[in-house]
């Protein structure tokens, strides 16, 4: 494969991976809205609960779909090696997310924003910061072709 269809490869896979993006955003975004409705709260501990909550649904669906489509190609059968390396990296990009929404929130808090802007303004950065770290990730360890991640 020459080096144009490499790049034209990871382009529609990055595209791929952003289209489902929108739905795990939609998911994320809702999710804890619908948390802060039902459980309004300030508190920073129960704030980093509801990110990481709306989170793992966002994740769920983004292994199904881009397991399904985008890395289509990559994806190991059964139990693997390379659900255990889909499981490192959701952690690692939920420690990502959280890191984000936490600085986010104490730096936006320090601005002196409306608190149902600075939570969703937050959430937003964690979004795309966690996404990206997801996405590299996801396409050079997790879906990688070759024996290094085969069973």
């Amino acid at each position: 494969m020459t080096l144009t269809d490499r790049l034209k490869k990871v382009i529609m896979q990055y595209t791929q991976f952003n289209l489902i993006g929108i739905t795990n955003g939609i998911i994320d975004i809702a999710s804890f809205n619908l948390l802060l409705w039902l459980w309004p709260t300030e508190q920073g501990g129960l704030l980093l609960l509801y990110n990481s909550i709306s989170y793992f649904l966002a994740v769920l669906n983004s292994y199904i779909w881009n397991a399904r489509f985008t890395f289509r190609d990559n994806v190991k059968k059964g139990w693997s090696k390379q659900k255990i390396w889909f499981v490192l990296q959701a952690i690692a990009s939920l420690f990502i997310s959280n890191l984000t929404f936490f600085l986010g929130n104490q730096l936006l808090n320090w601005i002196g924003l409306p608190k149902w802007l600075v939570d969703n303004v937050a959430k937003g950065l964690a979004m795309f910061v966690s996404a990206t770290a997801s996405f590299i990730f996801m396409k050079w360890i997790v879906f990688r072709k070759g024996k290094a991640r085969s069973n």
